[in-house]
């Protein structure tokens, strides 16, 4: 089944989509132009490689035409992956889509459904951005260690690690790598990932990016801003001292810091459970 938006429908959801991502991205454009740089904010453009201004594209999804304008067709029918039908009325051309990435949306759907079928593990506790710093005198960020070193590694050392996520584990210190209780790999990465970790959580962002066109403009935004959500306990949960930021820090090494941990590790996957649910659909009409 195929919607019709007329152009004063689809023009208004592209100008509010733009006006919500220039929102999302302001602080991060500011900083860009002046040179700087946030340890936090900035990781979801960085890692993800994610642009602004492909942010701000509004895509209607598929099985949504666009009728033209007064003056043409909807500016998408210059964009990759879509085509214009005889009338003028634009939408996703899902064969020439598929054809691309046809690979790509088997695996995001394989990956997202075998995550979503699994119980959220929630006693991971954030400790995989302690494993990324222990034993090691360099670290990826220049904020201090708020326990110090020998204080962070006291904290890897009397607790249990379990990290499921390859993209997190990858960037363990080889002295944290063997303290896993297992050993994620990418080819494991569909038979491994769960709904409580907070990276399987953040990359609906990076599912959503790369399954592009297909996907809602608002489906797309809100996955950007659960990453940024996520993005912020990770870090205030983490070894740093972000007391530069405002931020004070959730200290998963004491029993309180546990339970506010937790308690907002349900709330961020109960989010995330709903949007992978909606990007699992997009796959199934994608695949049908």
């Amino acid at each position: 089944m195929t919607i019709t938006l007329r152009h004063g429908e689809w023009s208004k959801l592209a100008a509010e989509h733009a006006h919500r991502a220039d929102e999302l991205t302001a602080g991060h454009r500011v900083r860009r132009s002046h040179g700087q740089r946030h340890a936090i904010e900035d990781f979801l453009f960085e890692y993800y490689n994610t642009r602004p201004s492909l942010l701000r594209r509004w895509h209607p999804g598929h099985g949504v035409q666009l009728e033209p304008s007064p003056i043409g067709a909807a500016q998408h029918a210059s964009w990759r992956w879509y085509r214009t039908n005889p009338d003028g009325t634009v939408l996703l051309d899902v064969s020439a889509f598929m054809a691309d990435r046809g690979d790509t949306v088997r695996f995001i759907h394989r990956l997202l459904t075998a995550t979503a079928s699994r119980a959220a593990f929630l006693g991971c506790f954030g400790l995989h951005e302690w494993a990324m710093v222990y034993k090691q005198d360099q670290h990826r960020h220049s904020l201090p260690l708020r326990l110090g070193q020998e204080g962070t590694d006291t904290v890897v050392e009397t607790h249990q690690v379990r990290c499921t996520h390859f993209d997190a584990f990858r960037f363990f210190t080889s002295a944290a790598a063997g303290r896993n209780r297992v050993q994620p790999t990418r080819r494991s990465q569909p038979d491994m990932e769960q709904p409580g970790c907070l990276h399987a959580s953040m990359d609906c962002h990076k599912w959503a990016m790369k399954l592009g066109p297909a996907v809602p403009g608002t489906l797309a935004l809100d996955c950007f801003e659960l990453a940024r959500d996520v993005r912020l306990l990770d870090m205030r949960a983490s070894p740093y001292d972000l007391s530069s930021y405002g931020l004070e820090s959730v200290t998963i090494e004491t029993t309180e810091g546990k339970a506010a941990y937790v308690a907002r590790q349900r709330d961020l996957a109960a989010r995330a459970a709903e949007l992978r649910a909606e990007l699992i659909e997009v796959c199934g009409r994608l695949l049908d």
